[in-house]
């Protein structure tokens, strides 16, 4: 199926880190028909001061009008009130309905997904792509399990991740932190000290080969892609 990567984000203004980005996801992943620069409303959440909307979309038009495979969207500036990110993506799946729709998104927008209203739904529906910044220094990172999946939050509790609580699927989400590492436990601090999944005992499970081992996984239609 064709692609759409929707890149949403206060563009407050927009960079070349966001075109290299953007232009990153085409060279890497397959079939990707566009992406879709989509500026948030001038009365979004944040409380930084926000460059006029009409500014901030031209800027990004200059940009996209020389690239065929970028486009700038008004859905979110036109709208009379700030659209959550679910919403949009539902907006541009309805619009593209033959098109499988992305959500591209920074890793400093990562560390705070959880609290967006919608997020269970943006991963259950639609495919995030992570982009990592040269700047960005995640502190945390973390797994999902349903309870039921014993051998698997064993393996989860053996390299050193701790349980923070359940979240609105019912899973169990497990949280491992930089700043807290058993460096003592060559498992517990990977993969801080050596980066060799041979050396830690453990094979990694391919994205594209993941549903076709587990065809009866409940995350069967939730998928992750971080770029790095």
């Amino acid at each position: 199926m064709r692609k759409i990567i929707m890149f949403g984000g206060a563009f407050n203004p927009p960079l070349n880190s966001h075109f290299l980005l953007a232009q990153q996801i085409v060279n890497e992943i397959e079939d990707v028909d566009k992406i879709i620069f989509i500026p948030v409303n001038i009365n979004y959440e944040k409380k930084e001061a926000v460059i006029a909307s009409e500014h901030r979309y031209n800027m990004l038009k200059l940009v996209c009008d020389k690239n065929e495979k970028f486009e700038v969207s008004r859905i979110e500036i036109d709208s009379n009130r700030p659209l959550y990110t679910i919403e949009t993506l539902d907006i541009l799946q309805k619009k593209y309905p033959e098109h499988q729709i992305l959500f591209a998104t920074g890793t400093d927008n990562l560390k705070e997904f959880d609290t967006w209203e919608g997020a269970d739904k943006i991963t259950a529906k639609y495919k995030v792509l992570v982009l990592s910044r040269d700047n960005d220094n995640i502190e945390e990172i973390y797994v999902t399990a349903f309870e039921k999946h014993t051998e698997l939050i064993n393996l989860f509790d053996r390299f050193g991740f701790k349980c923070v609580g359940k979240n609105a699927r019912g899973e169990c989400v497990f949280i491992k932190n930089k700043r807290s590492l058993d460096f003592s436990d060559p498992y517990k601090c990977f993969p801080y000290i050596s980066n060799s999944v041979a050396a830690a005992g453990v094979i990694p499970i391919e994205d594209h080969y993941h549903d076709g081992l587990f065809p009866y996984s409940e995350l069967f239609l939730l998928h992750y892609c971080l770029i790095l």
